[in-house]
């Protein structure tokens, strides 16, 4: 398929040519998912979606256009190319579009090596069927469970082929297998929920479907008879779960589109220490078996390793090679694109330097303070930093955790919190955002 791929990528950048392109890119996806859903021990819900999708960029001189279609008939393609090609003459100039220069692309683009396609059949929805099946008795075997919400397993598989006109042209293939239990302790308006999944490359590698289970429904029963905490000033420990969107604040922040239309709070940051001086993100997209990963994007960049920061200092912007003329610097290589937008920077796999202590050490440093498991709403402010989100979770007194909490507000200003954070060493390796739990001092919690 990924020759057939290739041939439909070439194709359409054919009839832009012959449609007036100066020059033109291309994206064709063809994907195959499978979802089944179970509830009460009966099939709920089952789903299944193939299809090709192909994506042109072109560009007049300095104008450019999108067009999209799931129809690859020639005659498709050619009305495609000429669309876009009537729609760049009509775009505003953007002196910063602009394909890769030739010298530029990488000729390193045997992804295999990363490990990114499970080659075993794909599974039967009988057997995924079954996985959420399991799942979803294990969960109910506790019997603080008044119901299983749901329990989902699912397959995916693309094949994906980029090619343009300066003659960079290489695909790869990804797939993924993912297992979900969501279950619910409590009746009325005592109800609470909780989650816990798996998602992989390699089938071999998921966990059980009953461990998914059974940790659901503890994490559920747990937050049974939670209520508001208290107002004021406190430590916040961010559980692992959801620790990675305090990063992904900071990698928001270090977007070049966001620089280089100044609106980002890292704006004047670069050689500036933002993290604790022990701490590094680092970015590395050639981790094998990991979701994140690929040996070049997608304007044909070779992709490598990076600090993004380094000891605790910013060391640049994440760029495509658009945002880095802007910003008259050199491409990250970290286009990302999909069949109905031009490229932007995006950042591939992500760890922080993890700690020497487990999460229930960071519990009993804490003291007195907020453990985070589950978070809602954001409002981040792009220019300030200024943070504030709903939160749930548990209150922790003299160290220990005491009652389940809900319906509270945290708030503070990123650039203050990134520097007091303390990692634990509980971030998950197959993961594209390795980031563990993560203390923060002194944020004020909105509460009773």
């Amino acid at each position: 398929m990924t020759q057939s791929l290739s041939n439909l990528s070439q194709h359409i950048l054919d009839a832009a040519k012959k449609a007036g392109a100066d020059a033109a890119d291309a994206v064709a996806v063809d994907g195959t998912s499978v979802s089944i859903t179970v509830r009460e021990g009966a099939l709920e819900q089952a789903e299944r979606s193939e299809g090709v999708d192909i994506g042109l960029r072109v560009l007049v001189g300095h104008r450019q256009a999108c067009v999209s279609a799931s129809d690859t008939k020639p005659e498709t393609l050619s009305q495609m190319a000429e669309r876009a090609v009537a729609m760049a003459k009509e775009a505003p100039e953007d002196p910063h579009a602009g394909l890769a220069d030739p010298a530029q692309l990488t000729t390193h683009t045997a992804t295999e090596e990363l490990e990114l396609y499970d080659p075993t059949d794909e599974p039967d929805p009988a057997v995924l069927q079954d996985d959420a099946t399991r799942a979803e008795a294990a969960a109910l075997r506790n019997a603080g469970i008044s119901q299983v919400q749901s329990a989902s397993a699912g397959y995916g598989r693309r094949r994906i082929h980029l090619a343009a006109s300066n003659g960079f042209s290489a695909g790869y293939t990804r797939s993924d297998r993912g297992l979900s239990c969501v279950a619910i302790s409590g009746t009325g308006a005592g109800m609470e929920r909780d989650y816990d999944y798996d998602s992989r490359v390699f089938q071999a590698d998921l966990r059980d479907a009953e461990d998914i289970g059974r940790i659901a429904a503890e994490r559920a029963v747990e937050r049974a008879g939670a209520k508001k905490p208290k107002t004021g000033a406190f430590p916040v420990l961010f559980d692992e779960r959801i620790a990675s969107s305090l990063i992904g604040s900071l990698l928001q922040a270090a977007n070049g589109s966001m620089i280089a239309r100044g609106s980002s709070w890292l704006r004047d940051a670069i050689g500036e220490q933002i993290l604790p001086s022990h701490l590094s993100v680092i970015e590395d997209p050639h981790r094998k078996r990991v979701a994140g990963s690929r040996l070049f994007d997608a304007e044909g960049l070779g992709t490598q390793r990076r600090a993004i920061v380094d000891q605790g200092v910013l060391t640049g912007w994440t760029l495509d090679l658009a945002a880095a003329r802007k910003l008259d610097m050199q491409s990250t290589a970290n286009a990302a694109r999909g069949t109905g937008a031009p490229p932007s920077p995006s950042v591939t796999n992500i760890a922080l330097t993890q700690g020497d202590q487990s999460r229930d050490d960071l519990i009993k440093q804490m003291g007195t303070g907020l453990l985070i498991t589950s978070m809602i709403g954001s409002t981040i402010n792009p220019n300030t930093g200024d943070y504030s989100r709903g939160a749930s979770g548990f209150w922790v007194e003299n160290g220990e955790i005491t009652y389940p909490v809900n319906e509270c507000t945290v708030a503070g200003n990123l650039l203050d919190m990134l520097k007091t954070i303390i990692p634990a060493n509980d971030g998950r390796m197959h993961l594209s955002r390795v980031v563990p739990s993560l203390l923060v001092e002194g944020l004020t919690l909105a509460g009773e």
